[in-house]
């Protein structure tokens, strides 16, 4: 089976945002369920010193939808962070982002296979040099998953009942 870079990444965001979109409706029930006001789920941290939860679904979106976007200019350039917003924003950004993968076309991703990238973290003045391939790799689906685990675990630590399936998602087999 040959996997193309549309493959290794396109679908496999989608697969976990449309989870976590999952996640963020079992939230909203739940708030409803014990009169809690979804928007107290905003600033929720899992210790003190992470971030909260707004900024996990921001990452989400980052991760995936300009981290391909990133590749696409060969120009790593991080969005402005947006801070807290009402938790329907939060919920509409997912949206937004599955919209975004699902308008990529495998044509159009895949002709950025093996394009350079020069990425500069932070502060560091050492720059990082990627190839597409490694880019994504490397970097973005371990960070999407970082922030997409801990978006899961925050909700889960307040009280949302969502368990294993529903960070997995709709699993991509091969079954017809």
């Amino acid at each position: 089976m040959t996997v193309s870079f549309f493959d290794l990444g396109v679908p496999t965001f989608l697969q976990t945002v449309r989870s976590v979109g999952v996640c963020l409706d079992k939230a909203t029930v739940h708030c409803r369920e014990t009169g809690t006001d979804p928007d107290e789920l905003v600033s929720a941290r899992l210790f003190p010193d992470m971030a909260p939860f707004f900024f996990q679904i921001e990452c989400i979106d980052n991760y995936s939808v300009w981290g391909l976007d990133a590749i696409r200019g060969s120009v790593f350039n991080p969005p402005d962070l947006v801070g807290p917003v009402p938790f329907r924003a939060l919920q509409a950004r997912i949206s937004g982002t599955e919209a975004a993968l699902t308008n990529l076309t495998p044509e159009e991703v895949n002709a950025w296979s093996g394009k350079k990238l020069d990425m500069q973290i932070h502060t560091d003045p050492q720059k990082t040099a990627f190839v597409a391939e490694t880019y994504l790799l490397s970097f973005l689906l371990p960070n999407f998953y970082f922030h997409a685990v801990t978006a899961y675990d925050i909700l889960r630590a307040q009280g949302v009942p969502i368990g294993k399936r529903d960070f997995e998602g709709q699993l991509r087999s091969n079954i017809r």
